[in-house]
């Protein structure tokens, strides 16, 4: 299964976000997404002027592993919940401060704040789901509890490494995780509680004292241990808060992020290829060659104009011949093919991706029907005009490593985290307002009208004969990207 978020990352950047979710019974998963990005030609977007490597650059993509997934209450005080493993890496490692037992505590505390978030994330978009249904006020509760029974749990287990065997750099990696945590309760209590004061005021005010009570405590928590907290109004204050906060949460996360080594597809293919395209033009010179030879003999002019032209052709062919073959190698092969790894020695599998404007005749007529099948949409491209891009990628994991390596949580998959930055296209846009006239009352005034240009893009997903196309349509301007819509 593949599931997708579509989203704006920043002010010039889309994010897409792809999950490919593993079968057990498949031992090698292939998933393949394509997506077809049509742009108006008014920004001057083509073959001459954005490149291959003007796309990678614009692109940047992060692997990672799907993070386990546990209730909030589970997490709490289930019986499966990740507490038992970090108490018992806790344990060891005070009993023991070996270098394994330091690489599974590591690798514990990371894993466990990374599924605490997910979890906290998870419970707040529920929640948010269901706050007009009888529900509501137990998920409320229940957020609050868990989360302060979490809370709780976490920090009483700091007597456990407060022995001679555990460093200082290893139990400051545990200080800093209680840091992470709270700062991520106090973050997803105020996205409750902006969500229900300007969607649910009423709803807001029903449960304000406790999600606000929620907050507090950790505030005076993270003041009391001399933690950074949200207070002054000065740039500085704020900047080294973001930016410890930034810092925490990579590490944490750091965990589920996976190594990639990327190298340039059908390298070997190529320049086989290629040298058979030089052989093919060497053919072709030498024969002219022998032939005038056998007639002409040797030292005559006509010979010596018979090896100049040769010699001429045989470069131009050569450099055809790539040509053609170059354009046959593309059907076949990627840009890139990326290997994925895990603990530097483990393949999980690999992924493929290529770039590359096509013509409108190429465009499968799924893809065309989806551009056009709004009237408005389909005027706009028969007037316009459009250039075509075709991003291509290919997913191929490996069930069991994930099973081998990861044997104290379920993993089912890896998220592929794209962000996309349109920076590129808006060079040849006009001004992002322009005046408009509008009747008054008694007369007419002149106002600001919002200049915008649309980018559509058709993505389609395929795994394990599911064949899925959805449309999307992103606004920009100069300014940066106004909003994104699934069509």
């Amino acid at each position: 299964m593949i599931e997708k978020t579509v989203k704006i990352h920043d002010k010039f950047s889309l994010e897409l976000k792809f999950g490919y979710e593993t079968k057990r019974t498949q031992k090698v998963n292939l998933f393949e997404v394509n997506t077809w990005i049509f742009v108006p030609n008014s920004l001057d977007i083509n073959r001459q002027t954005y490149t291959k490597s003007d796309f990678y650059k614009d692109l940047k993509s992060n692997i990672r592993l799907i993070t386990p997934q546990f209730l909030l209450r589970d997490i709490a005080t289930g019986t499966q919940s990740p507490f038992i493993c970090l108490e018992r890496s806790f344990r060891n490692l005070a009993e023991s401060s070996t270098r394994s037992n330091s690489r599974e505590y590591l690798y514990q505390i990371k894993m466990f704040h990374s599924i605490l978030k997910s979890s906290l994330r998870d419970h707040r978009e529920h929640l948010i789901a269901n706050i007009n249904t009888e529900d509501r006020d137990y998920l409320i509760n229940s957020y609050i509890e868990s989360t302060q029974t979490i809370l709780s749990r976490y920090r009483s287990l700091r007597n456990i490494l407060t022995v001679p065997s555990v460093n200082k750099e290893l139990f400051d990696i545990y200080v800093l995780g209680d840091e992470f945590m709270s700062n991520i309760v106090e973050q997803h209590s105020y996205l409750i509680a902006d969500k229900l004061r300007r969607k649910h005021p009423q709803i807001y005010l029903a449960c304000k004292n406790k999600l606000l009570d929620l907050i507090r405590s950790e505030v005076s928590y993270r003041q009391a241990k001399g933690f950074r907290v949200a207070e002054g109004n000065t740039p500085i204050q704020s900047r080294e808060l973001v930016y410890r906060r930034g810092i925490l949460k990579k590490f944490f996360e750091s965990q589920l992020f996976l190594e990639t080594r990327k190298k340039k597809d059908g390298f070997i293919v190529e320049q086989l290829v290629y040298s058979i395209a030089a052989g093919l033009a060497m053919i072709f010179a030498t024969g002219i060659a022998f032939a005038f030879q056998k007639k002409f003999g040797n030292f005559t002019l006509p010979l010596f104009f018979a090896l100049v032209i040769s010699y001429m052709l045989k470069d131009r062919m050569k450099e055809l011949t790539r040509y053609y073959f170059a354009g046959k190698l593309k059907k076949t092969f990627f840009d890139h093919k990326t290997k994925i790894w895990v603990k530097t020695d483990q393949i999980v599998g690999w992924c493929k991706e290529s770039f590359d404007f096509v013509h409108e005749d190429k465009v499968p007529l799924e893809v065309k029907q989806m551009r056009n099948r709004n009237l408005i949409l389909e005027i706009e491209n028969r007037v316009g005009g459009e250039k075509v891009i075709l991003y291509r990628k290919l997913m191929n994991l490996k069930r069991s490593t994930l099973d081998n390596v990861f044997s104290d949580f379920r993993i089912t998959g890896v998220n592929d985290i794209i962000r996309f930055n349109v920076s590129n296209f808006i060079q040849n846009m006009d001004n992002p307002e322009i005046p408009i006239r509008r009747l008054t009352e008694d007369d007419y005034e002149e106002v600001n009208g919002e200049k915008a240009y649309y980018l559509n893009m058709v993505i389609n997903l395929r795994y394990a004969g599911e064949n899925q196309y959805n449309l999307y349509r992103v606004a920009f301007n100069r300014t940066g990207i106004l909003n994104i819509r699934l069509l």
